[in-house]
């Protein structure tokens, strides 16, 4: 039975058929034609810098009318510096090696046939994503780095920038129709329809809140890469430098409030909790923070500074100057807690024990864990990647920042001498 398509339903359709096509030819190309669409597209950014200016600004316009919190603007906006490191991130995917055709393992069997496990594209992918222009950027340029098509889907708070940044790459010369398309009708109604378009793309990677990421998991008929919450924490352990932990405390939280690798959870050893919560909250008062501690944390701080944390603040990703603030007992206390509340991001622990250091980092069960280092490191730009497409908090085929190498499948290929199987 035939189902009529709305007009814009249509032109999704349309859209993914054109990515279709386009990666079937992204699949064929060298190396070195990969790298000049990525060359172009950095130039291109760079000569059409003032039209990039222009429709941000407009986006910049209708979220402050919107009443939008700062944290957000600051996601939204781009400026000279934001561009600039968008240009840089193009040309540094471009010089990163390329995984396509890499063997990943070889073998021969004892009847003489040659087996090799390969890298190749994954083909079409779909990004769904809300209010960050760049991920624009970063999504064309790995996924072309890797032979892939990609759909993106932006937020209608970014669709001016979205629109600009599209129509910089798509004018790229050397890249193939279809290569890197825009659904430029934000509707959310459209969503469901985007993630079952099984025939021609094959992953869907979702970058923006719970109920976007919610919705995408529950319909699409399609494989999801995800993330689901940024609850990141830092846990001061007994035998901290606690210099050294209130400088990553405060780069955790302040640098950028509004990503997802900025803590949401401050975890504190009791054994220290009478010298270093006063001192630590006072840093984190004196930055702006409010801080929702519990019954410890709230008896080592006079006054009415701490806000009384309620569970539902261990779970939850604020994306603001708000950090959850709780005193366990020792190690064993934080694994404890963030087995029970973790979002299996981004966790650190500040100490000077190696052992217990050791312990924290091969037992919290997190896509990235640290050791006297702050969480805001878990970036694909920090990890050495140029960009990410994504951090995933799933186990399955990728998990944490994604780069290259995770943006691609493999396929086993097979040379004999005329063996047949007995």
């Amino acid at each position: 039975m035939s189902t009529t398509l709305t007009p814009a339903e249509q032109h999704i359709r349309d859209l993914c058929i054109e990515a279709r096509q386009a990666a079937q030819l992204l699949a064929t190309l060298p190396t070195e034609k990969l790298d000049h669409m990525l060359e172009e597209i950095a130039a291109e950014l760079e000569k059409e810098a003032d039209l990039i200016f222009a429709a941000n600004a407009k986006d910049i316009a209708a979220a402050e009318e919107a009443g939008l919190n700062k944290a957000l603007i600051d996601r939204l906006r781009i400026t000279e510096k934001t561009l600039a490191t968008m240009v840089t991130g193009v040309r540094q995917v471009r010089a990163l090696p390329q995984p396509l055709g890499q063997k990943i393992t070889e073998w021969q069997r004892p009847n003489g046939i040659k087996i090799s496990k390969i890298r190749v594209p994954i083909g079409v992918i779909g990004i769904i994503f809300e209010s960050r222009p760049n991920v624009t950027i970063d999504a064309a340029v790995l996924c072309l780095k890797t032979g892939n098509a990609t759909v993106l889907r932006g937020g209608k708070e970014a669709i001016h920038s979205n629109r600009a940044l599209i129509h910089v790459i798509q004018q790229c010369p050397s890249l193939p129709k279809g290569a890197v398309q825009l659904i430029s009708d934000t509707d959310r109604n459209l969503v469901p329809f985007l993630c079952r378009q099984s025939d021609f793309i094959d992953l869907i990677i979702p970058r923006g809140g719970h109920s976007l990421i919610a919705t995408v998991v529950a319909e699409s008929r399609i494989p999801v890469i995800k993330h689901a919450h940024g609850v990141c924490s830092v846990f001061v352990h007994e035998k901290a430098d606690f210099a050294m932990a209130e400088s990553i405390i405060l780069n955790a939280k302040i640098q950028r409030p509004g990503v997802c690798n900025a803590i949401e959870t401050l975890l504190i050893d009791r054994a220290i909790a009478d010298k270093f919560v006063p001192q630590i909250a006072a840093a984190l008062t004196k930055a702006g923070v409010e801080i929702r501690g519990d019954e410890t944390v709230r008896k080592f701080v006079s006054g009415d500074k701490i806000v009384a944390a309620t569970t539902e603040d261990w779970t939850t990703e604020y994306l603001d100057l708000i950090l959850a603030t709780r005193v366990v007992d020792g190690l064993d206390g934080a694994l404890k807690h963030l087995a029970t509340y973790s979002s299996h991001h981004s966790d650190s622990i500040i100490t000077e024990d190696n052992t217990i250091a050791e312990r924290f980092l091969n037992e919290v069960d997190s896509a990235t864990v640290y050791w006297n280092a702050s969480t805001r490191f878990t970036d694909g730009g920090e990890f050495g990647f140029g960009a990410e497409i994504g951090i995933s908090t799933d186990k399955l085929h990728a998990r944490g920042p994604m780069g290259l190498d995770e943006l691609t499948s493999y396929k086993y290929v097979i040379r004999g001498e005329g063996q047949i199987r007995p």
